[in-house]
């Protein structure tokens, strides 16, 4: 392979930036940036709409600068197409990382090998054991941080001498971001690459780059040493919005007219009574941005006034704020989500006919149908709900699904599909036919939909992996036998099984809720079980049957997701979160782990909750051989000969009861946490393998730090195993407590 780089002459820096501007339309974006980086990591940090991703893809080609200078190595950007600028040895992580769900690790680094470079795919594997523990998941099945990885792996294997990351901690869990921070610092000290760090996470910025560049309003402001950033937080909430006011812009919507600015009063002064009110939407403090710098002073405080100030609304660049969706109708209450219609849906540009003959068979049977079209072609369309009434439900507009290439439309139209599915009246029932493509589209807004409402999907990958389509939801996948292309003997049976499955689903769903509707239902309660923890659920349940309808969850991953599924729906009341173990796997890459969102059902709907640690001392893995070598000192049992356990050592305990610990203190509704202090499993009891008060002790030490109690949060210490029934009572007690039911003799055991 051809050398890529550049010649270099000794005091020729690897980045050098020169008073570069950058407009959209009218707006001046970045107003003369000045930036130099000559070795090593240089970090780029700022507010959100200060330039820094703007900056990143002028810097890569992608937008046009209007004046100003970017060398690269001596070499000069300006003009070049971004393809030319990455072979040159520019690697770039955007930011989101721009995965693709359906292609598994391996293949995404196979796809990006040029071959040659010093970068190889064993090298990457090397560098990233977790990517080859990994390297036949798809992109949809890695964590935040593995997929960070893998972006990352990516740019590598382009070769690059700069490589430009843009947020590479976004979004991810404090111990996740641990690991991105490792892997950066590892990453310039193995290799000669420079490294370009735009990130907003100041912890992360300061501890990885020597120097911070400070971006406000479209330009470097200063340039000052990371040391003495981390250390004068003063600083920092001057420059940086970092403080008390900092979390209330974020949520500002950005299309609403700006907020007044009013007099401070002397906190002393004001009355009880007012201090308990919620802040006035209209009266915030807003940080500074280039647009209303007239209103504060240089020091970064407030312009005195005597009277609050109104002020018209500001102009709205397009590159400073998240587009709002045209249409912004609330979600569909879950009693009028459901009804009797069955929607048909797909790409009825490729698939009319197929389609269509599927509605012809439902409505054949007497139920009502609703074709939607979900082609990004722009052709015309014949189906009730064409490709136009769709789109602008993306969170970009419509635009964001016509104008931009295939792969790119296409999860454009399955985020506006899965925005617009929940803001319909009387779903029956959904079903589709299609390819790997339309498959993708069409599955992420059947898992949008309640559990039990009918779901077919008729695929030609349906004989597959289905996890990533199907998720903790119930769709039914059914296997095309031949492509969903044209109509012919095979096609028109499988496609007319799957057009009679949908309808037997609506109609005998109509009747069960006649008659379910006479009789009094029970309040459904999320339990979470393992086999090492099943004691536990059985005595909880017997104590609880003739209250709850006790539904039980095998924590295998998806098994946590399903249920958290639920709670999201509404059709649970209560969780009794007692096993918590895909935590453990999702930390340590074991097979049944849980996603970053583990509790955000809990978070975002309030229900009481009732959790503890069950089986958080162990990984779970296949067969022996399937372990990876690096775990071969380390505890095992093998629980039969497909089902391997790790036992978990005090270090990785102590970080994953402090991201426990993190998400509990994010839950505002009723919330029980019990620390089982005899052990958490079946195996970790006295003569038992996985025995090991000491890294028990770290996982409950590290929880009780971090733990926030107050309010209705409590921590609840019992000094049992989980498995014993003394632990059992004091869970449906935590139970009764937060949300006391009744015994009433409808649900009487019988």
């Amino acid at each position: 392979m051809a050398n890529r780089t550049p010649a270099r002459n000794a005091s020729s820096a690897v980045l050098q930036v020169r008073d570069l501007h950058v407009y959209y339309g009218q707006s001046h974006a970045l107003q003369g940036v000045d930036l130099t980086l000559e070795a090593g990591v240089h970090a780029v940090v700022g507010r959100n709409g200060m330039g820094k991703t703007t900056l990143c893809n002028t810097i890569m080609g992608l937008l046009p600068a209007r004046r100003g200078s970017i060398r690269f190595l001596g070499e000069e950007l300006i003009g070049q197409p971004p393809y030319k600028i990455a072979s040159k040895g520019v690697g770039y992580t955007p930011q989101g990382r721009r995965l693709w769900p359906s292609l598994t690790v391996d293949e995404h680094l196979r796809l990006s090998d040029t071959g040659g470079g010093a970068w190889t795919i064993e090298r990457i594997y090397d560098t990233f054991p977790r990517l080859a523990e990994r390297q036949r998941n798809g992109g949809a099945q890695l964590s935040g941080g593995e997929q960070q990885m893998l972006a990352i792996s990516r740019a590598l294997l382009q070769d690059p001498r700069l490589l430009v990351l843009d947020e590479p901690t976004e979004g991810l869990a404090p111990v996740i971001v641990d690991q991105v921070e490792e892997l950066l610092v590892r990453l310039t000290e193995e290799s000669d690459v420079a490294i370009l760090l735009i990130e907003q996470n100041i912890s992360v910025a300061t501890s990885i780059a020597k120097d911070v560049a400070i971006m406000v309003n479209g330009k470097i402001s200063r340039v000052m040493p990371a040391a003495q950033l981390a250390n004068d937080r003063a600083l920092q909430e001057r420059l940086l919005g970092v403080g008390r006011h900092s979390h209330e812009d974020v949520d500002l919507p950005a299309w609403e007219p700006a907020a007044e600015v009013p007099q401070a009063q002397p906190e002393a002064q004001e009355p009880a009574e007012e201090l308990a009110k919620p802040p006035s939407p209209s009266l915030v403090y807003v940080p500074p941005t280039r647009w209303s710098a007239a209103r504060w002073s240089e020091g970064g405080e407030a312009a005195p006034t005597d009277t609050p100030v109104s002020r018209p609304p500001e102009r709205v660049r397009p590159f400073d704020t998240k587009p709002e969706p045209l249409f912004k109708e609330p979600l569909t209450p879950l009693e009028s989500l459901v009804g009797g219609d069955v929607y048909v849906v797909g790409t009825f540009d490729t698939k009319g006919a197929e389609l269509s003959y599927i509605r012809d068979c439902i409505t054949a049977q007497g139920l009502r149908v609703r074709t939607v079209d979900l082609s990004t072609s722009g052709k015309p369309s014949s189906a009730d709900v064409p490709p136009h009434l769709v789109a602008p439900y993306h969170k970009g507009g419509s635009s964001a699904v016509f104008d931009t290439d295939r792969g790119t439309a296409v999860r454009a139209m399955a985020d506006a599909f899965e925005n617009w599915i929940t803001r319909q009246r009387g779903i029956g029932g959904i079903i589709s036919a299609a390819g790997s493509g339309g498959t993708a589209l069409a599955t992420p807004a059947m898992r949008r939909l309640p559990i039990g409402m009918p779901k077919v999907m008729i695929s030609t990958v349906a004989s597959g992996d289905v996890g990533q389509y199907v998720g903790p939801s119930d769709i039914m996948m059914m296997y095309s036998v031949t492509d969903v292309q044209g109509l012919n003997k095979i096609s028109r049976q499988v496609l007319a099984n799957g057009a009679n499955a949908v309808v037997g689903m609506v109609k005998r769903a109509a009747a069960d809720k006649i008659a379910r509707d006479k009789i009094p239902a029970k309040p459904g309660l999320g339990l979470t079980m393992f086999g090492v923890t099943t004691r536990a659920v059985q005595q909880v349940t017997a104590q609880l049957d003739d209250l709850y309808d006790c539904q039980v969850f095998h924590a295998t991953g998806v098994g946590g997701r399903s249920m958290e599924k639920l709670a999201d729906s509404g059709l649970l009341s209560a969780v009794m979160d007692l096993t918590t173990t895909e935590i453990c796997d999702m930390m340590c890459g074991g097979v049944f782990a849980a996603t970053e969102d583990r509790f955000g059902a809990i978070i975002r709907t309030r229900i009481p909750y009732v959790g503890s640690l069950g089986a958080m001392d162990m990984v779970n893995f296949g067969a022996r051989n399937t372990v990876p070598e690096k775990f071969k000192d380390r505890v095992f049992v093998e629980h039969n000969p497909q089902v391997t356990l790790m036992r978990t050592t005090a270090s990785e305990n102590a970080k994953m009861g402090d991201w426990i610990a993190s998400r509990l203190n994010e839950m505002t509704g009723p919330v029980r946490f019990l620390i089982p202090e005899g052990g958490v499993s079946a195996l970790d009891a006295p003569g038992q393998a996985f025995h090991d008060p000491a890294a028990d002790k770290a996982l409950f030490d590290a929880l009780t730090a971090r733990f926030q109690e107050g309010g209705n949060r409590r921590l609840i210490r019992v000094p049992h195993n989980i498995n014993d029934p003394a632990f059992a009572r004091a869970a449906v007690e935590a139970l009764e407590e937060i949300n006391p039911m009744k015994r009433n003799a409808r649900y009487a055991a019988v």
